[in-house]
């Protein structure tokens, strides 16, 4: 016969635990002695090191209780389900633990190779420290929300900066960081990349466009947020592109 402390330090687990465990009906109460204590047994020992388990293992309480009067093999079936879920969860923290590991050796580490050569690339173009750290960050959040669809986009980015024209409207853009909103540069330069986009795209969908994700918009917002020049120039793109 052991006492409430002792069965605590059996199973790992505190005193309060074990009272929790009584008034959710998972662990049945022992009688008291003659001297008003509780007195507990191994089989209380054991019950409790598997509830400690399954709590461990993210089975919710009213789940536990439950299985405990599960047949047997109702309960061996919730256990391979735990089990499945549990595997699904290591993985998912192990590949948490490689994103943090990348993020500790430098956030260029988190793209893929051909994405970190090519912001690598950007100061020799001409680009700002300020704009390819911009970059720098939507890429790896794009690439975060979703890997599928970011290489696609960052192909057409690098694609565009191949063609001197292009890649000088994309220096403009940089450029016009600091520029009043209402500089006339601001609207010369927003009706030429209107004429770029179209000449590039045509009359079809835009790269980033009705792809049912927020991520596009949240990116814009971003940039936008960094300078009230290139709110407006946004503004002003936006409302020539999508004129009905």
């Amino acid at each position: 016969m052991i006492t409430i402390g002792r069965l605590a330090r059996y199973a790992g687990v505190s005193i309060k635990t074990i009272r929790v465990y009584h008034d959710k009906g998972l662990l049945p109460e022992p009688d008291r002695d003659s001297s008003g204590y509780r007195r507990y047994t191994a089989r209380h020992a054991i019950e409790l090191i598997k509830i400690r388990t399954l709590a461990e293992a993210g089975v919710p309480l009213a789940r536990i209780r439950d299985l405990r009067a599960a047949s047997a093999e109702d309960f061996h079936e919730a256990l391979r389900h735990v089990d499945a879920d549990l595997t699904a969860r290591i993985r998912g923290l192990r590949e948490t633990q490689r994103r943090l590991r990348r993020l500790a050796a430098g956030r260029l580490q988190m793209l893929p190779p051909e994405v970190g050569d090519h912001l690598e690339r950007l100061p020799g173009h001409g680009f700002s420290p300020r704009w390819v750290a911009l970059e720098t960050d939507l890429w790896i959040l794009l690439f975060a929300a979703h890997p599928d669809t970011a290489i696609e986009s960052f192909h057409d980015q690098a694609q565009s900066l191949t063609d001197p024209a292009l890649r000088r409207l994309y220096l403009e853009y940089d450029r016009a960081h600091d520029l009043d909103p209402h500089d006339p540069r601001v609207d010369d330069l927003a009706r030429r990349i209107v004429r770029a986009t179209r000449g590039r795209y045509g009359s079809g969908d835009l790269p980033g466009q009705d792809t049912g994700s927020e991520i596009p918009a949240m990116l814009q917002g971003v940039v936008n947020a960094s300078s009230p020049a290139w709110r407006r120039l946004d503004a002003l793109i936006r409302d020539e592109l999508f004129r009905t």
